[in-house]
């Protein structure tokens, strides 16, 4: 079977601290995009430069070890842990890195406080509203303190008011952390509250906007 490129000829270079939408119609590749920036795959030919670093060069332990400490990933299916508490879930991260089991859930606390979570760091994830899994998500995607924040369709099972709610919760991360965050999205409104936003079509990117 031949195989169909995804994403064609693309360059694209995102600064520290910025904020960017991902924008395109459903197969258009920004999944994939994604995927490569967050190393979870690796691009048939090219480079994908991390702090200078070619990590499409590196080994699959590097890239790990490089996702676990650099990059904090949100998905939309919010994937947490069914029988874990959120406190359980947050911490996850920091044990796979090999920090203590004490210091590891210190910190998960610390981060659900952040986000609102404060009296709910025992339940599991069917305790919890739609709202709620995703401030989990995104406490577990911070724990590891990334500089890089990626998230697919972080709103997209969630109401608006939540949803308003979630996207205020990411921008100000990244205005007061300096968290660079790349975000997909089909909510032409919130896109509109990123920096930048850079569209993908039939396997290519144009930027339609760019500060």
């Amino acid at each position: 079977m031949q195989s169909q490129p995804v994403l064609q000829n693309v360059s694209l270079s995102i600064p520290v601290g910025q904020s960017c939408a991902i924008v395109g119609p459903s197969g258009s590749g920004k999944s994939t995009l994604l995927s490569l920036i967050g190393l979870l795959d690796i691009p048939t030919s090219g480079q994908i430069l991390l702090k200078g670093t070619d990590m499409s060069r590196c080994t699959s332990d590097v890239r790990a070890v490089t996702r676990n400490r650099c990059i904090g990933f949100i998905f939309q299916s919010f994937n947490l842990l069914p029988r874990f508490s959120a406190l359980e879930n947050v911490a996850l991260p920091l044990l796979y890195r090999g920090v203590s089991r004490k210091i590891a859930k210190e910190s998960a606390f610390k981060q659900l406080s952040k986000v609102g979570l404060s009296e709910r760091v025992h339940h599991r994830p069917s305790e919890l509203s739609g709202g709620q899994r995703q401030r989990v998500a995104i406490a577990r995607a911070l724990v590891g303190e990334p500089s890089l924040l990626l998230a697919d369709e972080p709103t997209g099972n969630l109401d608006s008011n939540t949803a308003s709610d979630i996207i205020e919760l990411l921008l100000d991360l990244n205005t007061t952390l300096g968290t660079t965050l790349v975000m997909i999205t089909h909510d032409n409104k919130i896109a509109q509250h990123m920096e930048r936003c850079v569209r993908v079509c039939d396997g290519k990117l144009w930027d339609t906007r760019s500060d």
